[in-house]
């Protein structure tokens, strides 16, 4: 009996010092990839997170509004990932031969997801298709193939996760660039659809030299940062770049989270 009650306050030990961890820390929403009815996401993600002070989570693709809107009204930001291709009817265009659509599930959540996360005001990170997903739940639209519509000046993508880099110019001014502290960055690429009309909410403040838009920001002043490239990735290249977004992106979820508090 006296084990068992040594065992109960150690696990009631345990659950108040990680309640009292997951209070301090805010709450961060990642879109993970969904295929063959299996959730999939790079871990690159969650340390990114986890190790500038946030606490992650990964939202599992749902198509219940009423889920959808407990998961806005519980994170304090979110991070919308990397992944396969949004389907052209969804912004008016046919599909081009290199084109491999989501799956459904996922296109259905995020596709409300993204737009009421962005509704909310509350801070956002966009990577790579959660960049182009984005801009196009607003009215945006995208190029389906660099290489055969742009060129091959820059090399966007080469099959590689961490090896593929290029260098994109930053908008002086710019959120993005008073984060990094510089004008130009060698990102880590692998991609082979960008950007074509960008949607009102949002302004360019990146390219690369053969005119791709690499970022873009919220025009009305709240955290949103979105980018082509995979700062998460950046974990042995350039460290200080890969820390340095996603430490901006805690702050600003902090913030947020003490308003929750004080309310």
């Amino acid at each position: 009996m006296k084990r068992f009650a040594i065992a109960c306050l150690f696990f009631l030990h345990l659950c108040l010092c990680s309640s009292a961890f997951a209070e301090a820390r805010p709450l961060i929403g990642i879109t993970p990839s969904f295929a063959s009815n299996s959730i999939q996401l790079n871990y690159d993600y969650v340390a990114a997170i986890n190790e500038n002070g946030g606490l992650a989570v990964i939202l599992p693709p749902t198509t219940s509004d009423e889920i959808i809107e407990s998961y806005v009204k519980m994170l304090d930001a979110a991070v919308f990932s990397g992944g396969p291709d949004i389907p052209p009817e969804f912004y008016g265009q046919l599909p081009h031969p290199t084109t491999q659509p989501m799956e459904s599930l996922r296109f259905e959540f995020e596709k409300r997801f993204i737009k009421a996360f962005i509704d909310s005001g509350k801070p956002v990170f966009g990577i790579c298709l959660g960049m182009q997903f984005s801009n196009t739940v607003y009215g945006g639209s995208m190029l389906q193939d660099i290489p055969s519509m742009v060129g091959k000046t820059v090399r966007h993508r080469n099959g590689e996760m961490y090896t593929n880099f290029h260098q994109v110019g930053l908008a002086r001014g710019s959120r993005l660039a008073a984060i990094l502290g510089r004008s130009t960055v060698s990102v880590i690429s692998r991609h082979h659809q960008a950007l074509e009309r960008i949607a009102e909410p949002f302004v360019v403040v990146g390219r690369s030299r053969d005119g791709i838009v690499e970022a873009i920001e919220r025009r009305d002043g709240n955290f949103g940062l979105f980018v082509q490239w995979h700062p998460e990735s950046h974990k042995d290249a350039d460290p200080e770049h890969r820390n340095r977004l996603f430490s901006a992106l805690v702050e600003a979820s902090r913030a947020v989270k003490e308003s929750k508090t004080r309310d």
